[in-house]
């Protein structure tokens, strides 16, 4: 009977050690964000995403849209907190992923009623770099292809075509 016992009480002592709760905050993708707006309003939230456009400058404050895996939303930020942001997403550039704390709101009393996010902190997670772009082979020879059908029915469209004006 002690022996069971002591082996109880061993993988208690094990399970209680690797149980502790951790208070780390975990980010939210964007998508649950604006799916479960009712849930999430008013709440401070983690979100992490590419910025993507470009600073839109209302004064001391403005606009960043983010952009995750699932979906992007407008975040109302001071303009400091945005001149952090070195490189916003576009054709030729991958923004900066950043993490944001803030607040979110469904329905924004200082904008509109429009659902959006008020930064309270801001962290880059990775720089954002140039974008390469490469024309692949395949397309090439397409290319080349669709040029030399063009380049033979030239003349047939063009024997065509003078005929219609001489009648």
């Amino acid at each position: 009977m002690r022996q069971y016992f002591k082996i109880i009480l061993s993988v208690l002592i094990v399970f209680f050690m690797f149980t502790s709760k951790v208070n780390a905050a975990e980010t939210i993708n964007i998508n649950d964000l604006i799916e479960n707006a009712s849930v999430y309003n008013k709440t401070e939230v983690i979100i992490e995403g590419e910025a993507i456009g470009e600073f839109l400058e209302r004064g001391d404050y403005g606009w960043i849209n983010i952009l995750d895996k699932t979906n992007a939303i407008g975040v109302w930020v001071t303009t400091t907190d945005a001149k952090l942001i070195q490189t916003y997403g576009n054709y030729d550039y991958k923004g900066d992923i950043v993490k944001i704390t803030g607040t979110f709101y469904q329905t924004c009393p200082d904008h509109d009623g429009e659902t959006d996010f008020h930064c309270t902190s801001i962290e880059i997670v990775e720089n954002g770099y140039a974008t390469q772009h490469s024309i692949p082979f395949t397309k090439i020879i397409i290319l080349l292809i669709l040029i030399i059908i063009a380049l033979i029915l030239l003349p047939f469209f063009l024997k065509k075509r003078a005929k219609v004006y001489i009648i």
